[in-house]
């Protein structure tokens, strides 16, 4: 792809124009990484770009974007520009065209406001951008109260690239990121949505996690999760603390690669804790009762009011119901435990309770056990087809009803225990089972 970058690049600068790699792939070539995308900045109006370029796709003409494809790479090339006033916090009621300078200040932060000429090897640097790299910072370009303005979502920008590389936030931008935390609600729930997905996912969600919370965009995103500070827990099981400290310990204990509904999972797992909050005085200890189910309503709600997909929402709700059900995995029937590890989620699921045994009192003997009777079940389908059907019955004589779904279940909880392993013994078992009943 960058060599094909390099390509567009040198068409631009031999018909005369001003031409360089601009924002996020030269931060990242910078710092080491593969950059996913290459955008390109011209001096180069929309009309030239598409003269040079047949076919070119106009994507936002009144900000000068055109769509270039060359081979099987798509590369947006934005001419120059400075933008005007801001009144719907997104975007721009009008754009000039102008000069590099004026474009890199118009940027959002200083390490995405840096260019790159990929011929002549130079880097362009009009914003500070890599003295701010090499200190580590993230910090706004010109006034930081300005640039959030802007675009509110830039304040969840800010946590994200400081949680990704590790980098410190800037005093006078993080204390407009404090100031500005409420205004995030003025922005799309789609677009908090995937930001706030694209911190949880990364390797450092931990650390964009605390920066969430430490900035007040928690307390407007998702405020149920503050409700979990405070929410103390039976020490003999958590002796790590309350709630909130284990939902974090948690976190921190996910491999780097984990599923979104698996990382939104050990957010909400608890979400229902404060709610049903009791303590048993005969017992003498912390309850409480049915918080798994309360949990699961309360993710939900949550889910949609960020317009999650109903995939995402189904797979996290679906977690967080049934979390507390692996305390019970070792008294289960096998065909109810087949049942439950066939579930299409439980991979995740069996994560979710590794992290939280872990961030709890560490005991890993269900964990243990659930591994141990993968490997046993390993040579067939966990819940294969049903040797009966209700076809079966219906040519005996059954009618659909609860004594028909009765029937079918207890054949198959007969055939998930191999006490039947065949079409032949099952339909044995089905004719002495109905002669039973009459």
């Amino acid at each position: 792809m960058q060599a094909s970058a390099q390509e567009v690049v040198s068409i631009l600068q031999q018909a005369g124009h001003i031409a360089y790699l601009a924002g996020g792939c030269v931060r990242d070539s910078l710092l080491g990484f593969e950059p996913k995308d290459f955008d390109i900045a011209t001096s180069a109006t929309p009309p030239q770009v598409v003269s040079l370029f047949p076919g070119g796709r106009s994507v936002g003409a009144h900000f000068g974007v055109i769509l270039v494809k060359r081979g099987k790479f798509t590369f947006e090339i934005a001419t120059f520009r400075t933008d005007g006033s801001y009144t719907d916090g997104r975007r721009p009621e009008s754009v000039e065209f102008s000069t590099p300078e004026q474009d890199a200040e118009r940027r959002d932060f200083t390490i995405n406001g840096l260019f790159l000429d990929p011929i002549s090897n130079e880097i362009i640097d009009f914003v500070g951008g890599r003295a701010d790299i090499e200190a580590r910072l993230v910090r706004a370009i010109g006034d930081p109260n300005e640039r959030l303005r802007e675009d509110y979502l830039r304040l969840l920008r800010a946590i994200r690239f400081a949680a990704r590389f590790d980098y410190e936030i800037e005093p006078n931008t993080w204390q407009a990121i404090d100031q500005h935390a409420a205004d995030i609600l003025t922005i799309s729930a789609e677009r908090i949505r995937e930001e706030f997905s694209r911190i949880l996912i990364h390797p450092t969600r931990l650390r964009g996690f605390d920066l969430l919370v430490e900035s007040g965009l928690m307390a407007q995103i998702m405020p149920e999760i503050l409700a979990l500070r405070g929410c103390e827990q039976p020490p003999q099981f958590h002796p790590e603390g309350d709630v909130f400290v284990h939902t974090r310990l948690m976190l921190s204990l996910l491999p780097e690669q984990a599923s979104l509904p698996l990382v939104l999972a050990v957010l909400l797992h608890d979400i229902g804790k404060p709610a049903t909050f009791s303590f048993d005085e005969e017992a003498g200890r912390i309850r409480f009762n049915g918080h798994d189910k309360v949990g699961a309503e309360m993710s939900e709600k949550i889910l949609r009011r960020l317009k999650f997909s109903n995939a995402i929402v189904s797979a996290t709700t679906e977690m967080v119901s049934r979390h507390m059900a692996f305390m019970n995995v070792q008294q289960m029937r096998t065909s109810k435990l087949k049942r439950f590890m066939n579930g299409e989620h439980f991979d995740d699921e069996l994560e979710l309770h590794r992290v939280d045994c872990l961030g709890s009192w560490g005991g890993l003997d269900n964990y243990e056990f659930l591994q141990s009777k993968a490997e046993e079940f390993a040579s067939a389908p966990l819940v294969p087809p049903p040797l009966i059907t209700g076809r079966d019955l219906i040519e005996r004589g059954q009618q659909p009803g609860p004594r028909f779904r009765e029937i079918l279940t207890e054949a198959q909880n007969l055939q998930l225990e191999g006490t039947i392993d065949d079409r032949e013994a099952a339909l044995v078992w089905l004719d002495g089972r109905l002669g039973e009943t009459g």
